[in-house]
């Protein structure tokens, strides 16, 4: 059956040949009533075979050059401009055999003036259906501007006006373009697409209210995180929903290369105050091509994501480990969608906890590489529930180690983070005793290595949900100290690190990342609000609670130290220090279990946070930190501006 695409190619071609046999009729009428030529002394087959060669050539030089690829109701320079050139090649290619046969001066001359007619013809061809095409639906989009909204545009230039023009012409779009705002003298005062441009200074937001426009769109191209900022604060004054004319947001990944404009929302990764991170590169990806990679908590959200990328690498198998099934069951169906039978997908339920499901999975499908992702990550909710802290993190990942150590796995990765720094909380202590138990395997056959990082945009139990949920329902946002600081990463910056880590640790390396300046997480809180098209402490109130347990006012500076060295990725470090042996983890680990055996009956146990203590000689309580806060090197960072 002939798709679409297929018709649309014949069509044109049927059009082109019916342009082709006018012009040729209308020559040879010309010629034979001028006296140019007379059919009965042989001239006229010499003429038929002449525009034989002459059709032959025109349309091999229009398919070469992909010219009947175009969608002409949208072609725009470059297509008319092709059509050309395959005009021009394909004539000269025609005059050339019309001289070197040869034929007669008569025959070369009127290959020439059929070069120009029929390009000349076929290009009038698609002008007109190019114009009939726009007065159809600027006539179809007139009946329903009434239903639109109006929307100020902010940029007069290229990107403005295409996107002016697509809300024009698209029947299908809810907005209507009303005013361009620009600071560009140069255009102030003159139309673009029918619409004039006003200044965009102090008076925009007055013009935004005269023109009664009720979305603002940005069409500037290459916004810094600071320009989007100071975008969002100026016209989210004006009441109304700022939105980006930009491209969506793309897995960190290779070959994400057929990204379109779109209008979208300004995302909380916009305000970064930094250029998001690109660490994954073809050599990373080839480093998983034909392998075998289980992740584990596969199902979470850098688990997940993880487990997106590497299915675009090609593994031989990709199985996902994890305990929650719904979580799993959903980048399941994920990947089944987008790559069918492509790709070797396995699903295995099960916990970390438990040693005899693990050596199950790991005899059954003998993987190569292992990224351990799971892991119980909530400070309050690991400080109350303390055991399980150590018994999913700690023990968890000593299960799983022991069990790429026995069935011969090349790499293993541990995913720690920022709170494992001078740990204030069971749960950032128990990541730690994590990096220790990896750091110890330096003896293994198993390359073992972690990658630590801060804290993920939009991750399962961060702020951005928490604050999202608290704005949908009128407020107020609450956070538990405004002096807060975090630093921050996206998802896909987050699994790109742990995928480059993945093909570049050695043994025993703990890989950091430079992560730029903290985040206030007031700044973040204020900026979500206006995200929402809404003002900060006017529609939605923002309230202190007071700090949680376990909980400090900032995270560690983690590149300060001079036991870092670089990598070939200048955003990615190696902390050197020296690690525990074998022997130390293991009397470790027998304080840590006999603790949770003497804590089994109690909730929130002394016992297993004093053990802890313990074994991570770097744990202090939060008071000892925050007492300190205002006179450390992150703090000062932020606040001394």
């Amino acid at each position: 059956m002939v798709n679409l695409k297929s018709k649309r190619k014949l069509l044109l071609c049927a059009i082109d040949t019916v342009i082709f046999a006018a012009v040729y009729a209308m020559t040879l009428f010309v010629n034979m009533f001028s006296g140019a030529m007379n059919p009965s002394l042989g001239t006229l087959p010499a003429y038929m075979l002449n525009c034989v060669i002459f059709f032959v050539c025109i349309f091999s030089a229009r398919f070469f050059l992909s010219v009947y690829s175009n969608i002409w109701r949208y072609a725009n320079t470059t297509a008319f401009v092709r059509m050309i050139a395959a005009d021009f090649i394909g004539g000269i290619v025609a005059i050339l055999i019309a001289y070197v046969i040869p034929f007669d001066n008569l025959h070369f001359w009127i290959s020439c003036a059929m070069v120009s007619m029929v390009d000349v013809a076929t290009l009038l061809s698609r002008f007109v259906y190019q114009i009939v095409y726009r007065s159809h639906n600027t006539t179809a989009a007139a009946a329903t501007v009434s239903d639109k909204l109006p929307v100020a545009i902010i940029g007069a230039g290229q990107v403005g006006s295409m996107l002016a023009e697509e809300l024009i012409m698209d029947k299908r779009s809810i907005y209507k373009p009303v005013c361009f705002l620009d600071h560009d003298k140069d255009k102030i005062g003159s139309t673009i697409q029918g619409i004039k441009v006003y200044p965009e200074n102090d008076t925009a937001l007055k013009t935004i209210e005269m023109m009664n426009v009720k979305v603002v769109l940005i069409a500037i191209p290459g916004l810094d995180e600071e320009r989007t900022e100071a975008f969002l604060d100026f016209y989210s004054k004006s009441g109304c929903p700022v939105k980006i004319y930009d491209f969506p947001i793309k897995s960190n990944g290779v070959g994400d290369g057929e990204a379109k404009r779109v209008i979208r929302d300004v995302r909380i990764e916009d305000l970064l105050f930094r250029d998001p991170l690109k660490v994954v590169d073809k050599n990373t990806a080839a480093f998983y091509e034909n392998r075998v990679v289980l992740v584990t908590g596969g199902g979470g959200s850098i688990g997940s994501e993880l487990c997106r990328q590497i299915a675009k690498f090609s593994p031989k198998k990709l199985i996902i480990f994890d305990i929650y099934e719904n979580n799993a069951y959903d980048i399941q169906q994920e990947l089944i969608r987008k790559y069918g039978d492509s790709l070797d997908l396995s699903v295995e339920i099960g916990s970390v906890r438990d040693r005899i499901r693990l050596e199950a999975v790991f005899n059954h499908y003998r993987p190569e590489v292992v990224f351990h992702a799971a892991a119980h990550k909530h400070v309050p909710l690991m400080e109350h529930s303390n055991c399980e802290a150590i018994k999913n993190n700690v023990l968890g990942t000593y299960n799983t180690a022991d069990m790429a150590e026995k069935y011969g796995v090349k790499k293993f990765i541990l995913i720690s983070t920022d709170k494992a720094v001078n740990p204030t909380n069971v749960m950032g202590a128990s990541k730690r005793m994590c990096e220790m138990v990896i750091q110890c395997r330096r003896d293994s056959d198993t390359v073992f290595a972690a990658v630590r990082f801060g804290n993920v945009l939009g991750s399962n139990g961060s702020v951005i949900p928490l604050f999202r949920k608290q704005i949908a329902s009128g407020g107020p946002i609450t956070v538990t100290d405004k002096r807060i600081i975090r630093y921050f990463m996206t998802i896909p910056e987050a699994s790109g690190l742990v995928l480059q880590a993945g093909a570049i640790a050695k043994r025993g390396e703990l890989l950091v990342l430079d992560m730029g300046k903290p985040v206030k997480i007031i700044d973040l809180a204020e900026n979500m609000i206006k995200l929402s098209g809404l003002n900060p402490y006017i529609d939605i109130d923002i309230i202190e609670t007071g700090l949680r347990p376990g909980e400090k006012l900032y995270e560690e500076l983690l590149i300060k130290t001079e036991r870092l060295d670089k990598t070939d990725n200048n955003m990615i470090f190696i902390e050197r220090d020296t690690p525990n042996t074998r022997e130390e983890i293991e009397k470790k680990l027998e304080i840590l279990k006999e603790a949770v055996k003497e804590a089994e009956n109690d909730i929130a146990s002394p016992i297993v946070t004093n053990a802890m203590k313990s074994v991570v000689p770097t744990f202090y309580s939060p008071e000892e930190v925050n007492e300190k806060a205002n006179s450390s090197d992150e703090m000062k960072m932020v606040y001394s501006k």
